[in-house]
């Protein structure tokens, strides 16, 4: 079955958030209930997306686009469009909206880096009718030496420290994704392979 890894990755996930039941059970229940979750035209209720919490090599600062359709900030990431890696649909998106080619995710994290989960609803637009995004947000460092390029998506794509992230608006799960990777990056400083 084409959906048992990302059920297993979920399994994963539940056993080490057991605090985040509510949004993990619903993401199961859409993968187990839907063979098309995958398929960014299954409305009802919605489909897969994956993102990324892209820092820097240091870590010290992360990366976010200016999303031209949203107009608001936000981690990189977009549709499944049928794949079912979702890790690889997250790389992908980084790797389009950013420019960049070479990242990495956070080792020990998880086997791929999966940081946090989030279910959100989506406005009905021109023939789309409103929908939910179940989102699986991985944490990416970026190699050295690349120069972000900003995508057709986006009005903007810039760097931040945090300190620079009050003053931009953001959702509120785009500040959880922000304090779950500020936390575990500070809690493995300068353990192996961190």
């Amino acid at each position: 079955m084409h959906r048992r890894p990302l059920l297993q990755l979920l399994d994963r996930y539940a056993a080490a958030h057991p605090d985040e039941h509510s949004v993990t059970g619903r993401i199961q229940a859409l993968v187990e209930a839907e063979p098309r979750c995958f398929e960014r035209d299954h409305f009802s209720p919605g489909h897969i997306t994956a993102s990324c919490w892209i820092v820097d090599d240091a870590g010290a600062r992360a990366l976010l686009t200016h999303h031209r359709k949203l107009d608001r900030w936000l981690q990189l990431g977009g549709h499944a469009d049928g794949d079912p890696d979702v890790f690889a649909v997250a790389l992908r998106e980084a790797r389009e909206e950013s420019g960049m080619e070479a990242f990495e995710p956070v080792p020990a994290l998880d086997a791929q880096g999966l940081l946090d989960l989030d279910v959100h609803r989506i406005p009905a637009r021109g023939s789309e009718p409103a929908h939910e995004h179940h989102d699986l947000r991985f944490l990416l460092r970026a190699q050295p030496g690349q120069t972000p390029v900003r995508s057709d998506e986006s009005n903007d794509l810039r760097w931040f420290g945090a300190e620079e992230l009050a003053g931009l608006g953001l959702d509120e799960s785009v500040w959880r994704l922000h304090r779950k990777a500020e936390t575990w990056l500070a809690s493995h400083r300068g353990a192996p392979g961190a």
